[in-house]
């Protein structure tokens, strides 16, 4: 309650409660030989709660260093928080005084009555200091604080009221009124999860002197492109709200309510409610999730010794068992050493040795669990002299804990073919033995083979994973060179070794009749066989006017080099990233600049390479006698492959855009369309619908959705803040994503934009010393992350390949259970 006096600048103590009320108040009185205020700064405070339940008091500050009368909004946001005191369930509910008397901060017996202080003020320098040490001993003893909007400009010669705050307005924010939209990345926290995750609303926004990322918990950002920010703006990553466990008490701060209207919000009345309940201990909530102090990066494996890869082969793929040891593979290059031999007269061209390695947390140690001979040692290539050939991708099976059973994607050596530059790929199953942790080599079973080019590199892709149902998802890549076609399509006709193109990827990835450019879906059984599951892109059955075929495993075509995907069982969900051609700037003449891509699918789809790309954004066709004369624009609506080395079908399935897409120059870039639905793709026309995202030299690398598990017992889980967050990342760590994404289920299965990101550089470190070049990351039945540093080579593995292990520290949500105002709940 609060009591309205007869001055409109100023409004005395209300009238006290009775004794009764005031002896079972949150926080105990001072000590009997405490002395009356005034007197030094306040260091014997308690905050606890007494036996059989609390009033609980919430004291509104609204004094304010501004001459004249008080905001309007001091009224606003009173009447607001009373409502939200009465309201609600009556175990939620509290008691509301205001003040704008400051001695309140040296009356310890007065402090101590409150769960929460609530600086609702115009700012400025408001608190002696005798008062802040009062604030802050109350602090100490583990009370509560919410600021409100213009809170963040007052005590402006106080560090420790910065801390509190957790940032400082630029002085040239924006001072008009402007809608925009909110960002609520915090589905968790009770300030948070009732509201939308795009929540659009109108406020005075403020811009921040020093960004508070890392050092504070967001709980939500407001995203510049739909409001004009000012000079000082903060880009893509701008704070609104957040919180934090602060100097022995809970912080809660958000930078809206600058408006009389946003009071009469329910959404801003339901944001300030889950603050006071945290703040007043009437509720847990944890505000160390994304606070960077609170994980802790470490490298498991230890550099090879020399002209070995006793540690780590070169980092290609991990997978996590259900007791926690992980299991990763090296795709076939060994140290610098070692020779590379690139002779096609040499029986052993690119022979190398694709290791498959195993961590066990329980002991620390590595172990060599088998080595498979591949091609993949650098070498095959008459366009670079490389390959990316090799041991490619690993999956346990569902049951691997009862059989050891390891499916490995790989190209072995022994069925290259030097006269014709042909090798076979294969999906094989080994059997690991549980208890040595080595690989039986004779246990393979074949399951899948299918034939590639290997007279020109590249695009393997490799990434394989299970859904709930027992499916196994096999990424490929488009098995075509990366030249030929100038950066832009990779569509061109002509080039070919002995008849087979190795520049077409309308050969490959646009042909319903051939496994490479796809990600294929089987269900193994236990003899080693497959079958097909219902929903595949096709049935394997179809033809059309031309005689064209189908494979039946195809349960997504049109993908360049998928190196990594993903399944979330909860849902089904496939995740999957791909790297893109090379063109570093898009062309009117042929089309979009190189698009690095990720997706979200949800059923079986062609994601339209080498015909469009982005959200539907189409190439130029090319075709004999002369591929550099262009065409006519492909229709991602209804794509034709009319390429002289298709053996499929004609009539293709309908592009489906994706999700996320970036080029050197910004994220998802868009342009104006003409009547006939084609871009302009000028440069300065441009828009970026992903300010987050930036690439230059790029390399997709898909990660995990993370699933909190609260059963588990272990000490280093993620928190569930994360839960349900898809990650996604690039293989280097400049300007390249490492972020955390959240979609809308609506509409994301066709294309639809991510509605939140936040960067994780600095809980996935980056720098030469980091994780560096990202090759794969994955959750394991700890909730830890475990990552897979490529290293500073190509080809190669080094003293930078490494297994790195990323913990949570934090401990859990505050405050403790036994230290909440009405018990646990």
């Amino acid at each position: 309650m609060h009591l309205r006096g007869l001055s409109t600048r100023r409004r005395g103590w209300a009238t006290m409660v009775a004794a009764g009320a005031v002896t079972a108040g949150l926080v105990s009185g001072p000590p009997a030989n405490a002395r009356p205020a005034p007197d030094p700064p306040l260091t014997t405070m308690s905050i606890k709660s007494p036996p059989g339940g609390a009033n609980v008091r919430v004291l509104i500050f609204y004094g304010s260093a501004a001459a004249g009368d008080e905001s309007p909004l001091v009224n606003a946001g009173i009447e607001a928080i009373e409502r939200i005191g009465l309201s609600g369930p009556a175990d939620e509910r509290f008691k509301v005084e205001a003040t704008d008397d400051a001695s309140v901060f040296t009356n310890e017996t007065r402090l101590g009555r409150y769960n929460a202080v609530v600086f609702l003020t115009g700012g400025g320098d408001v608190l002696d200091p005798e008062q802040e040490a009062g604030l802050e001993a109350y602090m100490e003893a583990g009370g509560g604080f919410v600021g409100l909007h213009d809170a963040a400009r007052a005590e402006p010669y106080s560090d420790w009221f910065t801390g509190l705050i957790g940032a400082r307005p630029a002085p040239t924010s924006p001072t008009a009124v402007q809608r925009a939209t909110v960002e609520v990345g915090d589905r968790v926290h009770p300030a948070t999860r009732s509201l939308p995750v795009q929540w659009k609303r109108p406020d005075r926004w403020l811009n921040w002197v020093k960004n508070p990322t890392g050092t504070v918990h967001t709980v939500a950002r407001v995203r510049e492109s739909t409001y004009q920010p000012g000079a000082s703006a903060n880009g893509w990553d701008h704070p609104v709200s957040w919180c934090r466990d602060y100097d022995g008490g809970r912080s809660f701060y958000t930078a809206m309510g600058g408006t009389v209207s946003s009071y009469d919000e329910s959404d801003f009345r339901a944001h300030l409610r889950g603050a006071l309940m945290w703040t007043t201990r009437l509720a847990q909530a944890d505000c160390k999730a994304t606070i960077t102090a609170n994980y802790k990066a470490e490298r498991l494996t230890k550099p090879n010794q020399p002209g070995q890869n006793d540690q780590i082969g070169e980092p290609h793929g991990l997978v996590t068992a259900p007791d926690g040891r992980v299991l990763y593979i090296g795709r076939g290059g060994a140290d610098s050493s070692q020779p590379v031999i690139t002779d096609w007269n040499n029986p052993d061209i690119g022979k190398g040795k694709g290791e498959i390695h195993v961590y066990d947390p329980r002991t620390g140690k590595v172990t060599l669990a088998g080595a498979l001979t591949v091609f993949g040692n650098k070498g095959g290539g008459d366009e670079l002299v490389k390959v990316e050939e090799g041991l490619l991708g690993i999956e346990l099976d569902p049951r691997f804990q009862e059989n050891g059973w390891v499916y490995l994607h790989y190209t072995p050596h022994a069925q290259i073919n030097r006269d014709t530059r042909m090798a076979e790929r294969r999906v094989s199953r080994f059997t690991l033995d549980l208890a040595t942790n080595k690989l039986d080599l004779s246990s393979e079973k074949v399951l899948l083979k299918w034939p590639v080019q290997i007279h020109s590199c590249c695009h393997a892709g490799g990434g394989m994973a299970w859904d709930s149902k027992g499916n196994l998802y096999i990424a490929t890549g488009d098995n075509n060179s990366s030249r030929f076609s100038d950066g832009y399509s990779g569509n061109n006709p002509q080039p070919n070794y002995k008849g087979v193109s190795f520049a077409d990827a309308r050969r490959t990835a646009g042909n319903t009749n051939n496994l490479n450019g796809k990600i294929l879906r089987i269900h193994p059984e236990p003899d080693g066989t497959y079958t097909l599951p219902e929903g595949n892109l096709f049935t394997g059955r179809e033809t059309d006017e031309g005689g064209g075929k189908t494979r039946g495993e195809i349960y997504v075509m049109g993908v360049r080099n998928p190196a990594r995907i993903f399944v979330d069982k909860e849902t089904d969900t496939l995740y999957a990233g791909w790297v893109g051609p090379d063109a570093g700037a898009p062309s009117t003449t042929w089309g979009p600049a190189k698009y690095d891509t990720f997706a979200v699918i949800t059923k079986a789809s062609n994601r339209g390479w080498p015909y469009c790309m982005g959200n539907k954004q189409p190439y130029r066709d090319r075709n004999l006698p002369d591929p550099s004369k262009p065409l006519g624009w492909y229709d991602c609506d209804h794509p034709k492959n009319e390429s002289p080395n298709n053996d499929g079908l004609v009539n293709l399935p309908p592009v489906t855009a994706n999700n996320i897409w970036y080029s050197p120059q910004g994220g998802a870039p868009d342009f104006p369309r003409d009547a006939g639905g084609i871009p302009s793709y000028k440069q300065d026309e441009a828009t970026y619908r992903l300010p987050w995202l930036k690439g230059g030299g790029q390399a997709a690398m898909n990660g995990p959705v993370y699933r909190y598990d609260e059963t588990a017992s272990s000490e280093v889980k993620w928190p569930a803040y994360w839960d349900g967050k898809w990650f996604v990342g690039d293989f280097y760590d400049a300007d390249q994503p490492r972020n955390a994404v959240i979609t809308d289920p609506k509409n994301h299965g066709d294309g639809g934009l991510p509605v939140h990101s936040e960067s994780l550089k600095r809980i996935v470190p980056v720098g030469n010393d980091g994780i560096k070049n990202l090759m794969d990351w994955k959750f394991g039945p700890d909730g830890a992350l475990y990552v897979l540093d490529y290293g500073r080579g190509f080809f190669t593995s080094d003293a930078k390949s490494a297994l790195w292990r990323v913990t949570y520290t934090g401990g859990g949500p505050t405050p403790a259970a036994d230290q909440l105002a009405r018990g646990a709940r």
